[in-house]
Parts: C-alpha cells; structure tokens; sequence
C-alpha cells in the first residue's frame, strides 16, 4: 500500500476539491460517496437535494424536482444508527483517569468537552454517529496557545485541551510515516474549516495544515479567486500531530473507513426509487393519461364531454391509459424484501420487526450473536480511539496517561418473556428436587433487573420470614443437620435456612431441640 509523506502529493498525484483546493489521491475516490452516506443518513430536504431519484426519459427538470418533493423517504440508515448507538452508550464506559483524577482541568473538560458546551459522554456519541455513517472520523486535540507565566493563570483562563471533529470531507489530505518499531503514525494533515463573515454572506475557508513541527492556518475565498494566504504559523509543542482517527470498520487502505450503513444506503436508495413508482401509479390510477388526435376536443373533470371531428377513423378513438393495480402489488413486495435486506445485514431482524416474523430460536440467537460480535468490534474500536485521545490530553498537560478505559463488551439483548415462558413451564412441571425450585426463583429474581436497594429489601424480607416459621415450629433451628422423608426414609444433610423449610413444607422430618 502506498504511502504519501509530502505536502505536494495533492497536486502531483492527487485531485482537487469543489473549493480548488489540493487534496489526497484518495479523497477523490470517496468524496462523492462520503456525501451520499450522509445524506443518507440526515434524510429529509438534505437527501432531496441530492437528485437521488432515477430520472426518466423525456422527464423535464420541472416534472423531475416535482417528483421530488412527493416522494417520502423511509430513512432506514438513521435507525440502524441510532440502534447501534443506543446498543454502545447503554451501560457507561469505565474511565481510570489514573493520576490526571483530581485535575481541575480534567473536570471542565468532562463537562465541556470542545468548548461548546458538549460533555465528553455526549462528544463520544457523536463521534461514534459519525463514523458508523462516514466510516472514520478524525479527532483533533488541541489547546490555545496564550502565553502564561503559572499553572494558576492557566486555571484562571479556563486554558486546557479541547477537541473537535472532522469529518471525512473535510480532511483533505492526509500522510502515515512507519516508525522504526513498524507501527504507522500520523505525520502529517490538512483540515478545511467553514466560518461565516460577519455580513452573513460571504464565506471564508481556513485550511489548517497541522505537522510534527508546526500548525499553520491559511485563509481561503473563493468568491475572490485568490490563493491560500498564510493567517498564522505556531510550533507544535507536542512534537506530535495531535489528531486520532476512529473507524467504524477498517479498510485495507489506511487512513479510510467502512461506514456501517454503506450497503444499507444503496437498498435504501432502491426503496426511495420504488415509493416514488408507487405514487406515479397511485396518480395515474386515479387519473389516467387521455390519448386523443389534435382535432378531438376534450375537457378534464367529471362528467367531460369529448368532441370527434365527424370524419374521425375509428381506430383514433380517444382511449386512456391506465396501469393496473397488480403493479404496486409486486412494487411493495419488493419494498418489503428490501426492508427485510436491510434487517438482516444490520442484524436487527428481530428488533425492527413491527410484525411477527417465523424465526426460530436458534435463528434469533444466531442473530443476536452476531449482532454482539459487530458491537464487539465497534466498541474495541472506541476503546482504542479514546485511550488515544486522553494520551494526547495528557501530552498537551505535560503528563503521561496512566489510566484505563474500559467499554462494555456484552451487548446481547435477553427476551425476558422468553425465558419468564420457560421457567414458568419449569416450575409447572412439579420438581421434586429442591435444588431445582431453587434454582428457578434465582432466575426469577435475575429476570426481575432489581437494584441493590430493592434486593437488600428483599432479603430483609426473607430473613423475618424464616424467623417467623421458626418460632411458628417452636424450635430453633441447628445448622447443618439430617432431615428424613417419612415416606420413602431417604435422609439429607441440610446446611442452610432456605433448604430447611423448603423440605419441612414438603413433610420432612428433623430433629427439633425444645426451647
């Protein structure tokens, strides 16, 4: 796989973006991919202007973006996504902060993470939104560079690291540089930033062209046509490009992603065209088109009169054409094996069901597991990012990150009606082994989900319970001892509470010592 270490590879051996801007050989490749993802994904007037409806012959552009504006979109990607993203944030990543715990700075950053008022928690469900949908995202660490003379100052300033996200588009180039101990690291990349001048109506592009060495931001316009213009040049203080990419899915070409919803795009794409036959045959069924000679006469509306030149051959006659009803049959049909598509290839058949589908239970834990294992790799993926990230906030601190992060790595959902049916078919069936109802009212109680609190009430519960048949018995009881089946004459050493009354109430016998 190639690589490419120099500033100049845009022009030499890459392209150029809509701005004229130089980018990465790659970034051509995706760009126009990287948009459709995301306007896939944001759905609504955003994918209406992207022109995603297949255009029809002798369509005029009048009839086209008419056809736009009736054709709703059945957005599945941002489901898929937010799924995924419920599924990952459920249970809160374990953080060690390790000797950066007390930091003041620490505190505010978690509270406000890019100095936009979006707490770290919320920061990482971004990012993670935003790679599912690109494939990869960047995250930029960086701190201001205002000269203090104390730490105190520092504080007082609110000076601390921050960090922002860039997405895919707006990463224009980009270099890996192997190191000696044969990992690739950032080495070099640029970054296009959007800012709106104060008459709110040109548009002025900084490009920040970030290196081990230095940062520097050049303005662009391009309603003026003129070139980069250097606005700042800093040292870098780290001696490190502070940015870390995080993948939804690696691609075998470094630096690009594979966007979770890239195949679900393309049906979802199938479904918009199909809806939008749907309202044309709808339209034409209730309104058939009218075929007539120029001279026949015909007016619309109920009750129309049709006028025929007198001479008129019969096999001119006005006729009307008009679909049959069997197509939108066949086209939902279709919609719904596509929908169906989409459900198996994000492993969520089960859960976007909004009707009963014939699975087995082998077939909904085989889903379920491979559901686990995608959300598995993602949330390695964070892990890693994350870890990546407060090692650079530490670097800008002039420390060392010592602590852990730790994302959830079970993920799988129980269907508690499921199992509730299974144990109450269990408990109907009479065991007679004790151990097996003990059993039983554990999964009962685990099904329950209860919090500590409600489990110490719980057992408090139980406690008074057995000191209430002790004293009912009148005797106390002596741990461990026999117990004899007057029946059958089959003895039991018993060495708890709960397996004593569990015998006595089915008639066993023990030895009682009077108070």
């Amino acid at each position: 796989m190639a690589e490419f270490s120099s500033v100049n590879t845009g022009k030499e051996l890459g392209g150029f973006n809509a701005l004229g801007l130089p980018t990465h050989p790659e970034y051509q490749n995706y760009v126009r991919r990287w948009e459709f993802l995301i306007r896939s994904y944001l759905g609504g007037v955003e994918y209406r202007f992207g022109n995603y409806l297949t255009k029809y012959i002798m369509e005029s552009s009048g009839e086209y973006i008419s056809r736009l504006s009736q054709t709703p979109l059945d957005n599945h990607c941002k489901s898929v996504v937010h799924i995924f993203n419920s599924f990952l944030f459920r249970t809160e990543p374990d953080r060690d902060f390790g000797s950066m715990e007390d930091m003041p700075e620490l505190e505010a950053f978690l509270k406000d993470a890019d100095l936009e008022g979006r707490t770290w928690d919320s920061f990482m469900k971004d990012v993670n939104i935003l790679s599912s949908v690109y494939g990869h995202v960047i995250c930029l660490v960086d701190k201001s560079d205002v000269n203090v003379g104390t730490r105190a100052e520092e504080l007082e300033q609110g000076l601390r690291p921050y960090v922002s996200i860039y997405t895919p588009d707006n990463i224009l180039d980009w270099s890996f540089t192997r190191l000696p101990s044969g990992l690739y690291e950032c080495s070099y990349v640029k970054l296009l930033e959007r800012e709106i001048r104060a008459d709110n109506v040109n548009i002025q592009f900084y490009v920040r062209t970030i290196t081990k060495d230095s940062i520097t931001i050049e303005s662009y316009e391009p309603n003026k046509k003129n070139a980069l213009k250097v606005v700042e040049v800093k040292p870098n203080n780290i001696g490190k490009v502070p940015v870390v990419w995080v993948y939804a899915q690696r691609s075998p070409t470094r630096g690009i992603g594979v966007s979770d919803i890239g195949d679900i795009a393309d049906m979802q794409n199938g479904i918009y065209n199909e809806l939008s036959e749907i309202e044309q045959t709808i339209r034409l069924s209730g309104h058939p088109s009218l075929v007539k000679t120029i001279e026949t006469q015909a007016s619309a509306g109920a009750g129309a009169i049709i006028n025929m030149p007198n001479d008129l051959d019969p096999g001119l006659r006005p006729s009307l054409l008009q679909p049959s009803g069997q197509s939108i049959d066949s086209i939902l049909n279709s919609v719904k094996s596509k929908i169906e598509a989409i459900d198996r290839m994000a492993f969520l058949g089960s859960m976007r069901a909004i009707e009963t589908r014939a699975m087995s239970g082998v077939a909904l834990q085989t889903e379920m597991l491979q559901l686990d294992v995608k959300l598995n790799e993602k949330a390695r993926n964070l892990e890693l990012a994350e870890e990546q990230i407060w090692r650079l906030f530490a670097r800008w601190m002039n420390m060392t990150f010592d602590g852990e992060i730790e994302y959830p790595s079970q993920f799988q959902v129980r269907d508690k009606n499921f199992e509730m049916d299974l144990l109450k078919k269990a408990a109907d069936s009479n065991p007679t082994d004790p151990r097996v109802k003990s059993a039983i009212d554990i999964k009962i109680l685990d099904l329950l989900d209860l919090d500590e609190d409600e489990l110490a009430a719980i057992n408090d519960t139980r406690i008074l319970d057995l000191d209430t048949v002790s004293e009912e018995a009148n005797y106390d009881i002596v741990l461990p001892h026999e117990m004899t089946d007057p029946i059958t004459g089959e003895t039991r050493m018993v060495a708890t509470q709960e397996e004593h009354i569990v015998l006595a109430n089915q008639g066993w016998v023990h030895p009682v010592q009077e108070m």
